[in-house]
């Protein structure tokens, strides 16, 4: 079976905890993604931040675009390591319900897995299903 290391994204966009809400949008904007991990420079990843968590956590409830980030993140991670099985990450995301998997060395951001990565595995298919169908029945953590 294959591993999460073979699929992932090793092409790392991240925002520090003082980075803003408005670079935190705009760097999702340059990179075309919905989600920005939380870094350290040290690359330590400390949370994830999605598109929903600016608009609801942070443009919502009338912060500022100078707000740091660090107030609208979520700091409850599901990770994985990089010699996980595609399978295993799949079901993970089921059971938690979220899109993007952040893959960790230690605490160390090495890569971040989509569903839509794990949906062209033809092994995780049906867990990638089964992980959309639940997570668009429910709310996401991130």
């Amino acid at each position: 079976m294959r591993s999460i290391n073979e699929i992932m994204s090793t092409d790392l966009t991240y925002c520090t905890p003082d980075d803003t809400l408005i670079n935190c949008a705009k760097r999702m904007t340059e990179k075309n993604v919905g989600a920005i991990p939380i870094c350290k420079e040290s690359l330590e990843l400390i949370g994830m931040v999605t598109d929903r968590d600016l608009v609801l956590r942070g443009y919502a409830k009338d912060k500022p675009g100078t707000t740091k980030i660090d107030e609208v993140m979520s700091d409850y991670l599901v990770t994985v390591e990089s010699h996980t099985s595609v399978q295993e990450a799949s079901d993970l995301m089921a059971e938690h319900q979220i899109r993007r998997l952040p893959v960790v060395a230690g605490q160390k951001l090495v890569g971040i897995v989509a569903l839509g990565d794990l949906a062209q595995e033809e092994q995780s298919n049906v867990a990638a299903g089964r992980a959309l169908e639940e997570i668009s029945e429910q709310d996401q953590l991130h």
